[in-house]
């Protein structure tokens, strides 16, 4: 694993030869705070690709001053280069931000209407969906494809003796939801929905624009974490990096859900924040 950062002070050699350093196991890019041009960043995706494949590294993580490159950012994806996002720890962190909310808005438990738009069903949509149901006994799906969630939604009724809502109805699937956990669903999908004017949605996956003039809830597209018992994280690079990119680097995708959540509890890894367009939670 690479992590690459921006050279605070780079000479005119290093800039004009697109140099990057390598110091064990961080790239210093000649590049500063400034944007750089779309030729520049060809350049420096190309040769910073070519380290990583090189050695056979098999994902990235940005600093903070780098990710803002827009310019590079695009350049890079051309290499179909691992970059860590967060994306994937939000959604292992969903139980964790559904309390964070209702702390932050003092909302009482009887009194939420959770949604769920998911698409795809995976291990890890199982293993929330029922801890969530369980927690708070009655929630809706709302899914295009309510036969793939049939088998889950009899096998929570015979478990727990709680029943979930399949719906894909347009106008009331998330009419009264006050909670919205968007798993999968992309601007264009959710914006066919009627959704309630006040309701909190927090997109799993991230840059997603509510269409409709008369929403005044929240819209969370990005969040922040707080570690405050973990002994692998670099406090140097916690200076540089986002703290959700290093923790997620080190997390084993390939693990069971469980073992994972077992690790965050053990590291004490809290949410910081939610980050919607114009607010913060």
């Amino acid at each position: 694993m690479y992590y690459i950062q921006e050279n605070d002070k780079p000479t005119r050699i290093l800039k004009l030869f697109n140099y990057i350093k390598a110091k064990n196991d961080i790239l210093i890019l000649p590049i500063t705070d400034e944007n750089i041009k779309i030729k520049k960043a060809q350049k420096l995706a190309k040769k910073t690709s070519d380290i990583i494949k090189f050695s056979n590294c098999k994902k990235i993580v940005l600093s903070k001053q780098i990710e803002k490159q827009e310019n590079f950012l695009n350049c890079l994806y051309e290499y179909d280069i691992d970059i860590v996002d967060g994306k994937w720890l939000f959604g292992i962190l969903i139980y964790d931000v559904l309390e964070y909310i209702i702390k932050k808005q003092h909302i009482q438990k009887e009194s939420i209407k959770i949604s769920l738009t998911v698409n795809q069903i995976t291990d890890n949509v199982i293993y929330f969906i029922k801890m969530i149901v369980k927690e708070y006994k009655t929630i809706n799906i709302v899914t295009n494809h309510t036969e793939l969630f049939k088998k889950l939604e009899n096998k929570i009724m015979e478990d727990y003796g709680i029943m979930i809502v399949l719906t894909n109805n347009k106008k009331k699937s998330l009419s009264k939801s006050n909670i919205i956990i968007n798993f999968d669903f992309p601007n264009e999908i959710i914006n066919k929905y009627y959704i309630y004017q006040d309701a909190i949605i927090v997109n799993l996956q991230g840059n997603v624009k509510i269409e409709n003039k008369k929403f005044n809830g929240l819209n969370i597209n990005d969040y922040e974490i707080q570690i405050t018992n973990s002994d692998f994280l670099d406090y140097e690079k916690r200076d540089k990096y986002k703290e959700k990119f290093l923790y997620e680097a080190e997390l084993n995708k390939k693990q069971p859900v469980e073992e994972v959540i077992k690790k965050i509890r053990k590291d004490k890894v809290e949410i910081k924040n939610l980050i919607g367009k114009n607010n913060i939670l």
